[in-house]
């Protein structure tokens, strides 16, 4: 179960830009019996090396602009460790409920999302935002990064989509150079985030290092024929399975 965890997330890294988060938090949980803490924390140990291997193959398609995507970086590798210090100080049942809460939301996020082709969402992005400075273009910028970090601490998710939205909207990003870019940053904030988690010991290196086996096979291979599957169509199901694993943990952590 493992490999095909690991294999399900590099899949998703590679192909929406998306953190493992919602499957292996889950995963880790209901049936290996690993506190939420430690699966969170796992979690992002295998985000790291699924979005690192991504974003090579990205990278080897010039479809990464780091420099443009710094000012995220930084803020969210500070509000990632905020994240993990939270987290930390929240009790197993409290922080499984928000889990879940945060798990059904990004379901029912994707699967809306799945109606819109995500070309005429980032045309439409495009166009809601104007900054006439600057400096307001990249403060807008610092505190998005700062709330996906603090995020990504929190429920252990590299925030590659938040990061990707962000790019289009703000920064008006070409969608695969977003998604490329987006799938960098996450491997840094969600290394941030690890680390916070390590330094409390509240990472399982045995059952990640399986998960992170199948996380880079699929990543590999998701990152070559991204642009081959009907996405509209990954992201309804994605969308779905997500809703059921949050809905589940609610009810477990309600239950407990």
């Amino acid at each position: 179960m493992t490999y095909t965890t690991g294999a399900i997330t590099g899949g998703m890294t590679s192909l929406i830009g998306a953190s493992g988060v919602m499957i292996i938090v889950p995963i880790l949980t209901m049936f290996f019996k690993v506190n939420v803490h430690t699966a969170i924390g796992t979690s992002l140990f295998v985000d790291v090396i699924a979005s690192l291997t991504v974003s090579y193959s990205y990278y080897k398609n010039d479809n990464i602009d780091l420099k443009s995507g710094t000012w995220i970086a930084l803020t969210s590798v500070i509000g990632a460790q905020l994240g993990a210090l939270f987290a930390n100080r929240m009790k197993e049942g409290k922080l499984s409920f928000s889990f879940g809460i945060f798990l059904v939301i990004g379901g029912l996020s994707m699967f809306y999302n799945s109606f819109k082709e995500r070309n005429d969402l980032s045309d439409t992005a495009r166009g809601l935002i104007h900054f006439k400075k600057e400096w307001q273009k990249i403060s807008a910028v610092l505190i998005t990064g700062l709330g996906i970090g603090i995020l990504s601490g929190l429920f252990g998710a590299g925030g590659g989509v938040m990061v990707l939205i962000a790019l289009i909207i703000l920064m008006s990003f070409p969608l695969h150079k977003a998604i490329g870019t987006s799938t960098l940053i996450m491997s840094i904030t969600a290394f941030s985030s690890a680390a916070g988690y390590a330094a409390r010991d509240n990472i399982n290196l045995k059952l990640g290092s399986f998960l992170a086996v199948g996380a880079v096979l699929s990543g590999i291979l998701g990152s070559r024929y991204a642009n081959k599957i009907n996405e509209k169509t990954l992201r309804s199901v994605v969308g779905i399975c997500f809703m059921a694993m949050g809905i589940a943990m609610t009810v477990l952590a309600i239950i407990e």
